[in-house]
């Protein structure tokens, strides 16, 4: 299939081998790991996926090589599969990366930390420009932003087909402001941002520190709001908070209206975990085990979502029932008042592998700084809410496919090397519960 293939022939192809995906495994897992798999793109020979952050990791060390296979059985010239797209398949080209047809009104579950964030959403996905402009939502990572912004996407592009949207998050306009520079292309560039109807943009805190993108982005704001274009916007915190962004721009963002989301109580993280177990398909035996769960996470829902997942797979793997033992095993219960921080996670990871901080994240490409390198990258992704980009920069300045490759090295090695498997699950253990360690 050559770059330039239609999208239809690419969604065909991959409708015909999520078909023969179902058919190759039992329901329960192919709803829970492949049915949420997208095709993204096509390179070569290779096929772009992209995933849900919670089942991404475990859908490709897994099952990578059954797509592979459904691939030839379909006779596709395309043979690999990737969960990475290349920058020109990826969002910043299309202006929606990764948006997610999940992420809709009806799948958002309604609690008293973010009711009034889901009713202003979806006043200004039904009245684009006369109910709330701009939206600002805010809040901490795994709440529901993304969730919500999509969903207004998703609401206009089935609702109001007419209506030109844009979604994207606040480091691709970035990127793709950069590049449109470097190639002269800035005009075609405020174009594609400029002559829409609706704009969505998640973590704008990441145009702080970035005057020509935060120049650019003022200009773009003012061109649409002056238009009588919708602005939608989520930041992790409340404007008058991004104390590096430009003044003027910080104005703007509370010239609409401005709704915190907040971390779920108890009842909804429940409602969230039977609603994920129900699409599962897993039947649960233990009528305490998900109230276990929901005490032992309440951080947020992407927490939540990634502790399920874990317990699930555990469960598959040694075939033993959804349990609130299973899950006192595979989720040791943390303090949520004191949260992981990276300086303990790179503490204890150079304590285990013998070598000081400063070798950990420096530049040795020694073996040993190397791989403890990869294994902190491997758990600050698994035990924090931070982002690829924030990660690389608490690692030296890495950029973002670093961490992803040091992600894939040690997923990857999991499986086979039972020494390093072991170290990471003590560590995992020790980073979540130092107290007991210490006793």
């Amino acid at each position: 299939m050559p770059e330039d293939s239609p999208r239809h022939e690419l969604d065909a192809l991959w409708h015909q081998v999520q078909r023969r995906l179902q058919s190759s495994v039992p329901e329960s897992t192919f709803r829970l790991w492949l049915e949420p798999l997208q095709a993204a793109g096509a390179e070569g020979d290779t096929l772009f996926l992209t995933a849900p952050e919670g089942i991404r990791a475990w859908s490709e060390r897994r099952y990578s090589s059954l797509i592979a296979e459904a691939l030839r059985d379909c006779a596709s010239p395309l043979e690999q599969v990737s969960f990475a797209a290349p920058a020109e398949l990826g969002g910043a080209s299309q202006g929606h990366p990764e948006l997610n047809p999940n992420y809709t009104f009806e799948r958002f579950v309604i609690g008293p930390g973010n009711r009034l964030a889901h009713g202003a959403a979806l006043a200004v996905a039904e009245a684009p420009s006369e109910a709330y402009n701009p939206l600002f939502l805010h809040g901490p990572p795994g709440l529901g932003k993304t969730h919500l912004l999509a969903a207004i996407a998703n609401y206009l592009r089935d609702n109001a087909p007419g209506l030109s949207v844009r979604y994207t998050t606040a480091e691709s306009f970035t990127n793709e402001f950069v590049s449109a520079l470097k190639a002269k292309g800035s005009e075609g560039f405020k174009a594609r941002y400029r002559d829409i109807d609706v704009l969505l943009i998640d973590d704008v805190q990441f145009l702080q520190g970035k005057p020509a993108t935060e120049e650019e982005f003022f200009h773009t704001f003012n061109a649409l709001y002056e238009s009588g274009s919708q602005l939608v916007l989520s930041a992790d915190r409340i404007p008058s908070e991004l104390s590096t962004l430009a003044s003027r721009l910080r104005d703007r963002f509370e010239w609409g209206l401005t709704v915190a989301v907040e971390p779920p109580n108890l009842a909804t993280r429940l409602t969230v975990l039977r609603r994920l177990v129900e699409e599962a398909g897993v039947e649960i035996v233990d009528s305490d085990a998900l109230t276990e769960l929901a005490n032992r996470i309440d951080a947020n829902v992407r927490q939540l979502h990634g502790a399920l997942t874990r317990v699930l797979a555990h469960a598959s793997l040694m075939a033993r029932p959804l349990s609130t033992e299973l899950i006192a095993e595979v989720i040791p219960r943390h303090r949520a008042s004191q949260p992981t921080s990276v300086e303990e996670i790179q503490q204890r990871v150079a304590e285990c592998f013998g070598i000081s901080r400063a070798e950990l994240v420096g530049s040795s490409r020694a073996a040993t700084p190397l791989r403890a390198r990869q294994v902190a990258i491997f758990l600050t992704r698994d035990l924090t809410d931070l982002s690829l980009p924030q990660i690389g920069r608490l690692y030296g300045g890495r950029d973002h496919s670093t961490v992803l490759n040091s992600l894939r090295r040690v997923e990857a090695s999991l499986d086979e090397d039972v020494e390093l498997a072991e170290k990471v699950r003590e560590l995992r253990g020790a980073i979540h519960n130092p107290v007991a360690e210490e006793r």
